[in-house]
């Protein structure tokens, strides 16, 4: 392929290829070329131009195909408008001649149309050059159109478009012969042609005045004509003609020279609407010849004429634009709803024809209003929709007071306005919807009344009008939550008020559904009580429903529509309701067969309706039951619901001769209670009706083969079991269009009605599945189908193998025995059955059973493969893999497969070809490559011949779309095909024509599935895959450049793989301006930007994937394309000032598909992520544009009312560009959704730049940086912005917005905070917007402010004064001020809040606010706390002016008018939460009414709402506590709170539950605060006598605090260490267990649980300190025990750390002194020290595993803690000693080291009593020791630290002994010190340790010679050895060794040192 690359054609290498890859060649090298001569300079175009026109002329010859021709002619085109023109002329002659040519073989015609092709584009670049030639040439082309076949047609229509294009006016003198030639071809049979028809005309009318002039009604009958029999295509070009040309007549005011000359008149609007009224009304038979069927009034207008007339009505209005549409809205608004008036009979004489017109009037209202106006504009056409309404009403009115009765029935005006009066409630419903809160103003307008408007109409007396409104207030409700309530409470009353007349009743039992269903969409709810009323007002109606036979249906209907709608409240609310309606669901059916019996026998018509209606009711509340409150179905529920289900079936059963009783009116209840039972049997698992099941499939048989159903209604019935992907072979209306809603009527077919509520008022409370749209069930005659082909599936899968057998042929004869249309019908339903129970069985793994039923499956699908309706096949294709899939055996899919060779080898017909092809692909996907290789040789040999069968594009589609199923499918196996499949795919899409778009659609897809199969590969350098990456890029150019949408669509997605497999292959740049083009090419028209909303979905889902990677580059290349934007292209001129992002942003306020929108924000994040730090300035003021452009009303009137002075003094060609002039403001009127986006964008912009330079958030350094480089931007430069924006969003109408916002500011306030303002010391950067932060919090707590909002702005005023920004308590109060009105507000608790809402809400802001204020008296005391430490620098003086000590103690002073308030509602709060926490077996005990800020029946919904603020309540109401040291002035309220034990009950549970602020471990540390708080007394020495236990010692459960906290402490200590547990080890003794570590969550809450049991005896009276000493010593010691683990290094564990720790405060307790229980203490601490002594001696005769350290530190602690009496009596004593020689003696030095130290305190220990014996029975040992050094040299630190820490001990000694015996101790010591020395030899050659050793020993000689010096005189003397030893060491060292003389102070207390290092040991 790279010899393509060239100016001229490499004509040798072509030669040398054959046909398939000249194809290839020569379109790679036009690909080339045109980009070649973009870039070649004119002067060496000009030396090659002869040779280059040469060769591409005679490329004509070579028949080049579609794509082929289309580029030739564009380069023909290119080379002359860069070259010399004068060979032009020839070249056209040429062209021309070709055209004229006789000869009409097809191997000719690509001649032709290539010559046709190139005049277009000549004609096009050149225009008025060639103004002489083109009366010949137009001639010349018009002429050879009469013989021309359908892709000539096509070609030559386009062709005249560009002619007409080039030579603008100029071409007047042929416009009325293209006109002639153009309307006989919008007729044209061909769709295609029409299409091309539609454009040209649409090029006609730019020049061509007499179009939307004169013949103005012609073009429009014309248009009416071509949407007969039209395509979706034909559809939107048609539309977009007809729109455009009465968009024109209406602008075009000045005509000019060239049209007065025409005696034009002016058309008027009406004339306009009324022409395109007729269009709707009466189709193309025009206005003038009403036909005799007319006037007889039988014939309706087909349906696509009216869809395509429809889209033609928002065409126009979008053309007009936005605010020609808020000026003429009113006129427009009333010709709209006429269309369904009774002054068109016609329109409506069907309920079919009514529903139908209804739907395509709500659709040009939606698209208009929703799409083209601004929020403002939008309010103001809700109150003209409100104003009609109120007309309608009045009509009514008058006509409902006639006092005739008979003429009032009889009276056409009601029926007259109801379908107008549907429209408008629907559209207002939608419109509100849209709008959200921001419609708060709308229906705060008193004048325009629009509830009361919508509540009049609700008792209108049709049915329709009652579920619109109904609808219409489940709108307002989703919208504005605070309306909910209030609504309900207005229609509940209206309800019970009119109990009387049945349309009230009916309608407002509509209402109340509707806003129930309203519930699950706001999340705020409502009150728990409404349920209540609810439940009531049903059961009242049921049960008055017999006492009035005129209301009895009424009645029936409305009580169980609301127990239906009360389930979807969820398990909450119906709990307390399900055994009422369980008992109403028992006593609905009769109790035996035997009552059905006698039930039949009496009763009439009228009473059968009733029953039935009453049934059917049940049967949906049941339903709803099961599908919305999964939770409480029970076993024991569903027994109580099966008991009615047999007789519900038998009922079933004889309801066909309870119709031939009783005749036709039972006919619609009949079917309405069928189709209810079968949906709820859906539901149900099928187990629970075994008994019934051979009934239920019989019922099911007769229904699906019924005689009396006339319509096929595949359209609904079959693409749920079809396989999705299938579905695009089909029509395009299958597929998601931007015009499903009205699209959908044509899918259905004619005879029968969209969906529509009055089908099914049921629906009204259930979630509509397309979103916001309103429910649209569809009639009971097809639902009912619908229904028994689900169940058919589930039950058929549940009934024997016989009666499976048996059902299957008799479904097989009722096929067989019926005939034409018939037999259509029924085999659809069966065909739908069987699939529809293979798909059960492939789901649930089941088993076919025996071979005949494989035989019976396979000729019903058989049957249906070869059935003429296509969406048949393709439901039986999927069921033919199903059975395959279902069987399970090799042999059974082989014959299957073998089968459908054999068919597709001897069939010709279509039908037949496509059916089997489809159902080869179908077995691959379910059965992967069907095992064998030649199996998939097989079916691709054969579907390589179909797709080639150029006869039949219908077989070409499905045999191509088959083939990438296999593709797909067969994954590695596929490996040996691709080149071959390649390449047939590129030959087929350079010759498939044009007009067979949906074969280059499923080429599209096998070309998908190839670059999948061929994956990473794609990125290899071998010859073979680079030209197969070369094909594949090849065949995505082909398609992109097609003119059809879904190509394009399929183009972009095969390039997003290709990229996504071998990026740098595809070029970005010409991609992303591919991706520009079509997104953003028409962005200003909402409903024309790319009319496809599939290949609007591809663009943004490719653009996606390319932002991850590469996000700059795309954004670059988006600009350089509006850059460079050549002429034809109209891009956005937005995109060169907003950039892509901007682009995106304008569109994703326009876009309403739900997936397209997430794609663009997820476009837009990706972006944002890589890009926003380095394009601050730019990103934010993106964001601030969309804010900004909403925030301020007033700015975008006046870019209104510019833009309407300046269309009124354009031109023609304003029509286009009205809207464009909108674009002065980047954004026009934003929608809310946007505009939260935006804000939330803010909140990501400053969260990257928290990952990026510190600069960022320093002001000084950003200012330092900027001025270095201007270049260098920084987020803490434009605060002032982020407050602006924060500040817009935070005061808008939508709460949405207001959240975010709040949001922004809070996120604002803590990241800017702390930085210093340098121009002012002391002052913070934010001070200055503390104005703006107030104003924007105010409006959140205003009264009518929904919670939400409320409590988020809490926490913002929580952060604001925490962040202490603001020092000047005068300004903070403004701030402050607002928490003190919330506090005010919730002092009343639960009750006083508003009761719009839910009380979950209510308790949602109490805490918030209570959290609020929490944090701010946190943050008060840290602050009083810092302040009162003395400054110890200087450099803390600036801080101190800057919160100035009087504001640390001011912002306390501010908190502390309340805190008496606040603690008490802290407390409160605590206390509920302790109550939600206790586990689930606690309920019962729970108190019934709640707590004190939650509701018994809400307590899950508010477990959330406490677990977000327990926390900070917590430590707040801890320092409250410890700052009133835990006196409560007010015994009343304060006591009672404090003595209640329930605070530990919750602490049982884990700690982590909920989240929280802190780590769980910090909680639970705060759980333990309070609960040593809440204890009272708190160590006041001067109150012994009122502690705990008084003077009997007992303290009484559930009453004392103390065994509260000790039970608290066990839990904890036993659940982390069972051991300790005497039930759990089975003896109160001491077990032998290895000791253990926690983790480090363990450990923490177990030294916690110790501090506090330590801290207990202090609470006690001295009797009960002994009550709960022996536990908490027990306890204590456990610990230790237990977790004594022997750790490197000598370390203590923390557990053992704090046991110690805790085991000091014990001992040291001041109970142990006083005279009540000094006795009684002492015994029992002896006890423990023999504990822990024993913990020591081997158990069960095996020795533990325990740490000594730690043990022996436990002994000294006793030692030194008690008093003497406790340690001194011999037998411990002595124990003691023992353990500590022991401990000497192991050779482990850690040990030995520790032991030394232990020694060293005790030793110390100032009474003689306690240390002598230890000193006498130990010092030989330690001397001993230390002479050992001798023979055994240290070998590392630790050794040498033994020494050390032994010498140490023993000058200790001689400190303390006395004089007489300290002689002899330093004799001792000095031998042992010089033996230490080295001499000036040794030293050199010793190790480090040996000189460290020799270092230390020296030093402390040099300190014992001066001060014993007369001591050390007699050793030197007796000893000459050690002298001549100490001499050596001293002259070696005299160089280095500086001997310090140690300071006095040393010298008189050694001991300090050894006690300090004692304290860090374990302390």
């Amino acid at each position: 392929m790279e010899l393509a690359h060239s100016l001229l054609l490499n004509e040798e290498a072509y030669n040398q290829l054959g046909e398939v890859q000249r194809a290839e060649f020569i379109f790679d090298w036009l690909r080339y070329l045109e980009k070649l001569l973009l870039a070649t300079s004119r002067s060496d175009v000009r030396e090659k131009q002869k040779t280059l026109v040469e060769q591409l002329l005679s490329l004509l010859n070579s028949s080049p195909g579609p794509p082929t021709r289309k580029l030739l002619a564009k380069n023909l085109g290119i080379l002359y408008s860069i070259g010399d023109t004068f060979s032009v002329y020839e070249t056209i002659d040429k062209c021309n001649d070709l055209i004229r040519s006789k000869d009409d073989s097809p191997s000719y015609l690509p001649t032709k149309l290539a010559a046709v092709v190139c005049l277009g584009s000549l004609y096009k670049k050149l225009g008025r050059i060639l103004v002489n030639t083109f009366t010949d040439t137009v001639g010349n082309i018009l002429k050879a159109m009469k013989s021309a076949e359908s892709q000539g047609r096509y070609e030559i229509m386009l062709s005249l478009q560009n002619i007409l294009n080039g030579l603008g006016a100029a071409a007047i003198p042929c416009h009325r012969d293209v006109y002639k030639a153009a309307k006989s071809c919008l007729t044209d049979r061909s769709m295609a042609v029409r299409c091309a028809a539609a454009k040209c005309l649409l090029e006609l009318q730019k020049e061509a005045i007499f179009m939307w002039s004169t013949d103005l009604d012609s073009v429009a009958t014309l248009c009416f004509k071509s949407f007969e029999g039209s395509n979706y295509d034909v559809r939107i070009s048609v539309s977009k003609l007809l729109g455009t040309v009465l968009a024109k007549a209406i602008i075009s005011k000045h005509p000019g020279a060239a049209a007065s000359r025409q005696s034009m008149r002016r058309v008027s609007l009406e004339e306009v609407l009324e022409l395109l009224g007729t269009g709707f009304l009466r189709g193309s038979s025009g206005f003038l010849r009403a036909s005799g069927d007319m006037l007889k009034g039988t014939s309706s207008v087909s349906r696509d004429v009216r869809v395509g007339v429809t889209q033609a009505y928002v065409v126009f209005v979008s053309t007009l634009g936005g605010t020609w549409l808020e000026k003429n809205f009113a006129a427009f608004l009333s010709h709209i709803l006429s269309l369904v008036s009774q002054s068109h009979p016609k329109a409506t004489q069907t309920q079919t024809d009514a529903v139908c017109g209804r739907r395509c009037v709500s659709f040009i209202l939606r698209a208009t209003i929703g799409g083209l106006l601004g929020e403002k504009a939008q309010i103001a056409a809700a109150k003209d929709i409100c104003q009609a309404i109120w007309k309608l009403k009045k009509v009514m009115d008058a006509v409902m007071s006639d006092s005739n009765v008979e003429t009032r029935l009889g009276s056409t005006d009601v029926t007259a306005s109801q379908h107008m009066l549907v429209c408008a409630l629907q559209e207002l419903g939608n419109l509100t919807y849209s709008l959200g809160t921001t419609a708060a103003p709308l229906l705060q307008d008193s004048s325009s009344g629009i509830l009361d408007s919508v509540i009049s109409v609700i008792v209108h007396p049709s049915i329709s009008v009652r579920l619109a409104a109904a609808w219409c207030l489940h709108c307002i409700a989703v919208a504005l939550p605070s309306y909910l309530t209030p609504l309900l409470d207005r229609c509940l009353e209206r309800l019970t008020v009119l109990k009387s007349s049945p349309e009230a009743v009916t309608g407002f039992s509509f209402a109340v559904a509707a806003l129930l269903g309203a519930v699950k969409h706001c999340p705020l709810g409502i009150p728990h009580g409404k349920g209540k009323i609810i439940m009531t007002l049903a059961e009242d109606l049921l049960c008055s429903a017999a006492q009035n036979s005129r209301l009895s249906a009424q009645r029936t209907q409305a009580g169980w529509l609301l127990i239906a709608a009360l389930m979807t409240l969820g398990p909450a609310v119906v709990s307390h309701h399900l055994a009422r309606v369980l008992l109403l669901w028992k006593c609905v059916f009769p109790l035996s067969p035997k009552d059905l019996e006698t039930e039949k026998s009496r009763g009439d018509s009228f009473t059968w309706q009733v029953t039935l209606e009453g049934r059917a009711g049940a049967l949906c509340a049941v339903k709803s039951f099961v599908s919305h409150c999964g939770d409480l179905l029970t076993g024991e529920v569903i027994q109580r619901l099966l008991p009615p289900l047999p007789c519900a079936v038998d009922l079933l059963t004889q309801l066909s001769s309870v119709l031939k009783a009783y005749g036709s009116p039972l006919k619609t209840p009949s079917l309405v209670y069928r189709q209810r039972l079968y949906d709820l049997l859906i539901l149900l698992p099928p187990e629970t009706y075994e008994g019934n099941l051979c009934a239920i499939l019989k019922e099911l048989a007769a229904d699906l083969t019924a005689s009396d159903i006339q319509v096929a209604a595949s359209a609904f019935l079959l693409p749920p079991l079809c396989h999705r992907d299938d579905l695009v072979i089909l029509s395009p209306l299958l597929q998601e269009t931007d015009h499903r809603f009205i699209e959908e009527q044509l899918l259905l077919g004619n005879g029968i009605a969209c969906g529509s509520l009055e089908y099914d008022p049921y629906a009204i409370y259930e979630k509509d599945v397309l979103g916001d749209s309103v429910p649209k069930p569809l009639p009971p005659v097809l639902s009912v189908i619908s229904s028994a082909v689900k169940l058919f599936g589930v039950v058929c899968a549940h009934v024997g193998e016989a009666q499976r057998l048996l059902i299957l042929e008799q479904l097989l004869d009722s096929i067989k025995h019926t005939k034409g249309a018939r037999q259509q019908v029924v085999q659809l339903h069966v065909v739908s059955s069987l699939s529809s129970f293979l798909k059960y069985l492939a789901g649930s793994k089941g088993n076919l059973g025996p071979e005949e039923m494989r035989r019976l499956a396979v000729a019903l699908v058989m049957g249906a493969l070869e059935s003429p309706n296509p969406l048949l096949r393709c439901a039986a294709a999927e069921a033919w893999a199903r059975l395959a899939q279902v069987v399970d055996d090799g042999a059974f899919t082989a014959a299957l497969a073998q089968v459908s060779f054999d068919k597709l080898k001897s069939a010709r017909d279509v039908v037949t070809r496509t059916g089997y092809s489809l159902a080869l692909g179908s077995l691959h996907r379910y059965l992967g490559g069907i095992s064998s290789s030649q199996h998939l040789n097989s079916c691709v040999g054969i579907l390589y011949t179909l797709s080639q069968d150029s006869t039949s594009p219908d077989v070409q589609t499905w045999a191509l779309h088959s083939l990438s199923l296999i593709i797909d499918s067969a994954g590695p196996l596929y490996h040996m095909h691709v080149e071959p499949t390649l390449s047939l795919i590129i030959m087929l899409l350079l010759n498939v024509p044009p007009t067979h778009a949906e074969v280059q659609q499923s080429l599209g897809r096998c070309l998908n599935a190839l670059i999948t199969t061929l994956g990473p590969e794609l990125q290899g350098n071998s010859t073979s895959i680079s030209t197969l990456r070369t094909s594949c890029l090849l065949g995505c150019a082909v398609m992109q450049d097609n003119p059809d949408c879904l190509v394009q669509a399929q183009a972009i997605s095969c390039l997003q793989q290709l990229h996504m497999f071998a990026p740098r292959h595809v070029n970005l740049s010409s991609l992303v301006s591919c991706l520009c083009e079509i997104l953003l090419d028409n962005s200003v028209l909402v409903n024309l930007c790319s009319p496809y909303l599939l290949l609007r979905r591809a663009v943004l889902a490719c653009l996606r994937q390319l932002v991850q990677r590469e996000a700059a580059e795309v954004s670059e290349h988006a600009v350089m394309l509006a850059k460079d934007s050549r002429e034809e292209l109209t891009l956005d001129a937005n995109i060169r000032e907003v950039g892509l992002e901007g682009a995106l942003l304008t569109l994703l306020d326009k876009e309403t598909d739900q997936k397209l929108c997430n794609d663009i924000k997820e476009t837009l994040n990706h972006m944002l992520t890589s890009m926003a730090v380095d394009k601050l300035s730019f990103w934010l003021k993106l964001c601030k544009d969309v804010l900004a452009a909403s925030a301020d009303f007033t700015t975008v009137t006046c870019v209104d009312t510019m833009q309407e002075e300046e269309g009124d003094k354009g031109d023609d060609a304003s029509v286009l560009t009205t809207r464009n002039d909108d674009k002065s403001y980047p954004f026009t009127n934003p929608r809310w959704a946007t505009r939260v986006f935006a804000a939330e964008c803010v909140c990501r912009i400053i969260n990257q730049c928290e990952n990026a330079h510190s600069a960022h958030f320093d002001i000084a350094l950003a200012q330092e940086m900027k001025k270095r480089d201007s270049r260098n931007d920084f987020l803490v430069l434009h605060l002032a912005d982020l407050i602006r924006m924060a500040f817009m969003a935070a005061t808008d109408h939508s709460d949405q917005l207001r959240l975010s916002g709040l949001e922004t500011l809070l996120v604002v306030i803590r990241r800017f905070a702390a930085i210093p303002e340098p121009e002012f010391p002391g002052h913070v950067i934010l001070e200055q917007y503390q104005a703006n932060v107030g104003a924007a919090l105010r409006p959140a707590f205003a009264s009518e402010t929904p919670p939400d909002v409320t409590a988020k702005a809490c926490q913002v005023c929580s952060a604001w004064i925490a962040s202490g920004v603001v020092s000047d308590l005068n300004d903070l109060r403004r701030v402050h001020q607002l928490l003190v009105s919330s506090l005010t507000k919730i002092q009343a608790g639960k009750e006083a809040l508003s009761h719009l809402y839910n009380e979950s809400a209510s308790t949602m802001e109490i805490l918030a606010v209570l959290k609020a204020w929490a944090e701010v008296y946190i943050i008060a005391v840290e602050r009083h706390k810092s302040h009162r430490q003395p400054l110890k620098t200087t450099t803390c003086s600036e801080e101190s002016v800057r919160n100035g000590s009087y504001s640390s103690d001011g912002l306390l002073d501010l908190v502390h008018t309340d805190l008496g308030t606040l603690s008490r509602l802290w407390l409160a709060a605590l206390q509920d939460f302790a109550l939600l926490t206790l586990p689930s077996e606690f309920a019962s005990q729970l108190p019934v009414e709640g707590g004190a800020f939650y509701t018994a029946e809400t307590s899950e919904n508010a477990k959330l709402h406490y677990y977000n603020s327990w926390a900070l309540i917590l430590h707040a109401t801890a320092l409250w506590l410890t700052s009133t040291g835990f006196v409560v002035a007010d015994p009343d309220e304060g006591v009672s709170h404090l003595s209640r034990p329930v605070t530990p009950t919750s602490m049982c549970q884990g700690s982590s539950s909920g989240a929280t602020v802190k780590s769980p471990e910090d909680v639970c540390t705060d759980r333990f605060h309070l609960i040593l708080v809440d204890d009272g007394a708190a160590e006041k020495e001067t109150l012994p006598e009122f502690g705990e236990g008084k003077d009997t010692g007992g303290l009484v459960p559930g009453k004392s605090l103390v065994f509260a906290t000790l039970e608290l402490c066990v839990c904890i200590l036993v659940r982390q260490l069972p051991e300790l547990n005497p039930k759990l080890t089975g003896s109160p003794g001491v077990k032998a267990t290895k000791p253990q570590v926690l983790s480090e969550d363990g450990s923490r809450l177990v030294s916690a649980a110790l501090v506090i049991l330590s801290e207990l005896p202090a609470v006690c009276s001295p009797e009960g300190s002994i009550s709960i000493l022996p536990t908490i010593l027990y306890l204590t010691i456990g610990v230790l025990r237990e977790t004594a683990v022997k750790l490197p290094g000598g370390q203590l564990s923390s557990t053992v750390a704090a046991s110690l720790q805790a085991l000091k405060g014990i001992l040291s307790s001041p109970m142990a002194r006083a005279e009540k229980s000094h006795t009684a203490w002492t015994d029992l601490l002896r006890s423990a020290l023999t504990t822990v002594l024993d913990c020591w001696d081997p158990v069960d005769g095996t020795h533990q595993e325990l740490d000594e350290i730690s043990l022996l530190t436990a002994i000294t602690v006793f030692i030194l803690s008690t008093s003497p009496e406790v340690t001194t009596i011999p037998c411990l004593q002595k124990r003691c000693i023992e353990k500590f020689k022991a401990t000497l003696e192991i050779k482990d030095p850690v040990v030995q080291i520790k032991t030394y130290q232990l020694l060293l305190s005790i030793f110390q220990y100032p009474n003689p009593a306690v240390s002598y014996p230890y000193i006498y029975s130990l010092v030989s040992s330690i001397v001993e020791k230390l002479q050992e050094i001798d023979q055994r040299k240290p070998e590392d630190t630790t050794e040498l630290q033994v020494f050390q820490e032994g010498i140490k001990v023993l000058e200790a000694l001689v400190a303390i002994a006395e004089e007489q015996h300290r002689s002899q101790l330093v004799a001792c010591l000095l031998p042992i010190l010089i033996s230490f020395l080295l001499d000036d030899n040794t030293l050199g050659s010793a190790t480090s340790i040996m000189k460290s050793l020799h270092d230390f020993a020296l030093q402390h000689l040099m300190q014992i010679g001066p001060q014993y010096s007369s001591v050390f005189k007699n050793v030197m003397a007796s000893s000459p050895a050690l002298k001549a030893r100490l001499e050596a060491a001293i002259k070696g060292n005299q160089e280095s060794v500086k001997v310090k003389i140690p300071t006095s102070k040393h010298t008189k207390n050694p001991g300090k040192n050894a006690s300090i290092q004692l304290k860090t040991n374990f302390l």
